[in-house]
């Protein structure tokens, strides 16, 4: 998402590219481009003009330090405007009730039974909520045992009436089900309708009334674009919806709908959904989309993914185990698995600034684990914990079990061993120590 965006952008700051100060005629120039870009990129037209205005007012007002070159310094301005058209701040649920209830509202085909089990997820692990889903959609054929699939991958409960089309009835049967069994969130799945079928309309806009809830979302699904945000605007105007959840933002979309859909329905965008797998949500951050639309990375949420799947304990005894060189297959294995559940390689790896570009026509597999975990899961146990008894005869026999050759298992091997001694080296007194032991390393010059 935004790579055409972020390459136009880059091109049209190349404009002040040597320039030696601001002027009104090369930021005119460039906000031209910029506003193309935008256009180009299915941003709202009122948006895109009102997006560069701004931006030229500012540059105009500012003094130009002289360790900043103008381009650097429309740069900031671009991506400060960016994070403002988007929402400026994160913002977060308002769950204050026992139960809160969610009510989840959107077009047929918007991603809305999955998001809600992917909101489930995240509000049990991460916030030790206890959630239920409520399975409001009575119209759609097998919609009921959807959310019980989804339900049942991640682990909670779903409530269901299947010979009941009262949506009403089903809420509050729901609720008062939650209260008795201590269920603290009541996420709410109702039917995809079209803004424009007045009795569907009606249907949530009585839902509401009905289980009054602490969050009333939209889901969209981002691949639609403008149509996205005229959706959303009608939408609101029956709802009165508190805040926007953004799907498919990991296909291949011109992004213009996370652009335009909260200056015109002024409402936040809360969560954006970057995969198909129930680990793919994330909170909407404006400066971070920022970042990662020019190109700039997003370190800081790399490092919460990263922070939600090592636990520091676990690092702990993987530090001392490191120093004791017992580092074996088993800590390697449960690694892959760590980085696996942080999400898409291709996302993750995008998220280091200048890295995004490099890879963009890469075709990054995510089953690139695969092979490597083949290969671990036919040693033995005894194999995995002592990788210095893997002779010949025993890789051979590894190679067969895991549907690769032999060459495969030597290289994982070796490579394994690399890792582990660059490992010791870093934990056995951090970079200095490191250092300190390269100096004998052939090749590798006096400090």
């Amino acid at each position: 998402m935004f790579e055409n965006l972020s390459d136009r952008l880059e091109r049209s700051f190349k404009i002040l590219k040597g320039e030696g100060k601001i002027t009104e005629v090369n930021v005119a120039t460039t906000l031209k481009d910029v506003r193309r870009a935008l256009l180009d990129a299915d941003v709202n037209y009122k948006v895109a003009k009102e997006f560069t205005d701004n931006v030229k007012k500012k540059a105009m007002g500012v003094n130009v330090l002289t360790a900043v070159k103008p381009g650097q310094l429309m740069v900031k301005l671009v991506h400060d405007e960016l994070a403002q058209l988007m929402g400026g701040e994160a913002v977060g649920l308002k769950l204050e009730n026992r139960p809160s209830i969610i009510l989840m509202s959107g077009l047929q085909g918007s991603g809305k039974t999955t998001f809600t089990g992917k909101l489930a997820k995240m509000l049990k692990e991460k916030q030790r909520k206890k959630p239920l889903l409520v399975a409001c959609d009575v119209y759609r054929p097998a919609a009921i045992q959807q959310l019980g699939v989804v339900g049942e991958q991640v682990g909670v409960p779903v409530y269901s009436e299947p010979e009941n089309k009262n949506v009403n009835e089903i809420a509050q049967n729901a609720i008062k089900k939650a209260k008795a069994e201590g269920n603290d969130v009541v996420i709410i799945d109702t039917a995809g309708r079209l803004a424009v079928d007045e009795q569907m309309m009606a249907e949530i806009e009585s839902l509401k009334q009905c289980v009054n809830p602490d969050e009333t979302l939209f889901v969209v699904d981002s691949m639609t674009g403008q149509d996205a945000v005229n959706t959303a605007k009608t939408f609101n105007d029956r709802l009165d919806f508190d805040g926007v959840v953004l799907t498919k933002l990991d296909g291949d979309t011109r992004g213009g709908a996370a652009l335009s859909i909260r200056t015109v329905v002024t409402k936040p965008i809360k969560f954006i959904g970057t995969g198909e797998k129930m680990e793919a949500i994330d909170v909407f951050h404006p400066s971070r989309m920022a970042d990662r639309i020019l190109g700039m990375g997003d370190v800081v949420s790399l490092v919460e993914r990263a922070q939600e799947q090592f636990d520091e304990e676990e690092a702990k005894r993987l530090q001392k185990k490191i120093q004791k060189n017992q580092f074996d297959f088993n800590d390697f294995l449960a690694q892959i698995q760590n980085i696996k559940k942080m999400g898409n390689i291709k996302d993750l790896a995008s998220m280091i600034p200048g890295v995004g570009k490099a890879i963009r026509d890469v075709d990054i597999d995510d089953n690139a684990f695969k092979s490597i975990e083949a290969i671990i899961y036919s040693m033995t146990p005894k194999e995995r914990s002592h990788p210095e008894i893997l002779n010949t005869s025993r890789r051979q026999r590894i190679a067969k079990g895991s549907g690769t050759n032999v060459q495969e298992v030597a290289r994982l091997i070796k490579q394994f061993d690399q890792t582990r001694k660059m490992m010791k080296m870093v934990t056995g007194g951090g970079m200095k120590g490191m250092m300190g032991r390269m100096k004998g390393f052939p090749g590798m010059p006096k400090f």
